[in-house]
């Protein structure tokens, strides 16, 4: 019997916000004593729960990213992430989105065999703009992620990224400026003994 972890279905939320010196967005740090990814800088997100199936879904998902993600073999699964997203933003930022109108399923993520915890994660971008709150207010936060912060796509390679963090960089530094939906989903998938990113749709 194999003794590999299960693989968990997640949600991770890039928000993305005009500035002065480009494109900055949000990311905190998880704590150093954190099971998983211990003192990487991340972008708000967590595994899909139970609860996530059941809630109601606030709004209606963009067309596009409800087909590509009802391509999944788990009936409800579509509906999970999203609501997975706003909770997992709303739980580690304070922050809130009404809706999950505006996500945009921009990458998908597969943690690498011999981790602590692995995740299939759905990476959805949207604009701070569509931020029910202050954008700048993280009072609301619980105390998962730490020096919550808007920073540059430059700045943010500077930090201590996990791999896949920093190839999802590169994805949105390369679609800034384009129209959403994406063409494709990029999907970086590290199932086997080597990873390989690929076009998922």
């Amino acid at each position: 019997m194999s003794s590999e972890l299960p693989i968990r279905d997640a949600a991770t939320v890039i928000l993305l916000r005009e500035g002065a010196e480009g494109p900055r967005v949000l990311m905190g740090q998880r704590g150093r004593s954190a099971v998983f990814m211990p003192g990487k800088f991340v972008f708000p997100g967590g595994a899909v729960d139970a609860a996530d199936f059941e809630a109601p879904l606030p709004g209606a998902l963009d067309p596009v990213t409800q087909r590509r993600l009802s391509a999944e073999s788990t009936p409800g699964l579509d509906a999970a992430l999203a609501n997975a997203a706003l909770r997992e933003l709303r739980e580690e930022t304070g922050l809130v989105l009404p809706s999950v109108a505006e996500l945009q399923f921009v990458f998908r993520a597969i943690t690498p065999p011999g981790r602590p915890r692995r995740f299939d994660a759905r990476f959805f971008l949207v604009n701070a703009a569509h931020l029910a709150c202050d954008a700048d207010d993280f009072s609301a936060a619980e105390d998962e992620l730490s020096h919550l912060q808007w920073v540059t796509l430059h700045g943010a390679r500077g930090f201590d990224l996990p791999f896949v963090t920093r190839v999802v960089l590169a994805e949105i530094e390369a679609a800034f400026g384009r129209a959403m939906p994406p063409d494709h989903v990029p999907f970086y998938d590290h199932r086997g003994t080597i990873g390989q990113i690929r076009a998922l749709f």
